[in-house]
């Protein structure tokens, strides 16, 4: 995301929600702490704020009228890769994983004190932050984006593409984002907390089952045989590792195992 389009330099938060006392306590908070902020009470407003004002992140409540949050997030991540922090007094795993599966950033339930809240925003800005000199480096300035090959799979961590024995596999934003922690160096054995930590960020999971149902789907799109996985391997105990050169068909835990 350009930030250039705020002329002052400042983080630029666009904040979806419908209710008045909301939209106003975190305008205040939110300028208070450096923020510029633009308040939309529904989608469609929203909508047309993202495209006329650029935020750098957006909060956005699940519940709205006429349009869905969830929807209102699925047509904002179509036009721009822009990072959305769902905000929302539902806290069932359905409603958080269906949050995050239409590509949000994170999950904020309600009520939520505000420096909970500047933590996430600005953890999930680290997150989405490009690497330094990507400007200088990055795809179309004489260096080509790293793609990753392991066995059939092809991962193009610059474009966010990935291949199977060259056809295309699409993946959720979060399944990419796992991805290419798998992949960063491939081999490396990354624990549930690293990944936790890494992916959903200053939220607690007291479980790990929106770990592993990520884990899961990735297997069901790039393994040729997911319930005996070859490459996305799981180290008992630890967390998972990605393996350049699988040992064999009969090598791989069964995916309930993971």
């Amino acid at each position: 995301m350009n930030r250039s389009a705020n002329p002052d330099g400042a983080t630029r938060v666009l904040v979806v929600d419908d209710e008045e006392s909301y939209r106003e306590a975190l305008q205040i908070g939110l300028r208070t702490e450096g923020f510029d902020v633009d308040v939309a009470a529904d989608g469609p407003e929203g909508l047309r704020l993202f495209s006329e004002r650029p935020p750098d992140i957006v909060l956005l409540d699940v519940v709205l009228p006429g349009m869905s949050g969830t929807d209102v997030c699925r047509r904002m991540r179509a036009r721009a890769p822009v990072p959305v922090i769902m905000v929302s007094a539902l806290d069932s795993e359905v409603d958080v994983v269906v949050g995050l599966e239409v590509g949000a950033a994170d999950y904020v339930t309600k009520p939520f004190h505000l420096r909970e809240l500047v933590a996430r925003i600005q953890a999930v800005l680290r997150r989405v932050a490009p690497p330094p000199g990507y400007g200088d480096h990055g795809p179309g300035a004489g260096q080509a984006a790293e793609v990753v090959t392991v066995g059939p799979l092809s991962v193009d961590l610059g474009r966010r593409v990935v291949t199977v024995d060259g056809e295309p596999v699409y993946l959720s934003r979060r399944e990419f984002d796992l991805l290419a922690c798998l992949v960063s160096p491939v081999g490396q054995v990354w624990t549930r907390d690293e990944l936790i930590d890494r992916l959903w960020a200053g939220r607690d999971l007291a479980d790990t089952r929106t770990l592993d149902t990520h884990i899961r789907r990735l297997r069901m799109k790039l393994e040729p045989d997911p319930a005996r996985p070859r490459y996305l391997r799981t180290v008992r105990g630890v967390g998972f590792r990605l393996d350049a050169a699988p040992l064999g068909a009969d090598a791989g835990l069964p995916a309930g195992s993971a």
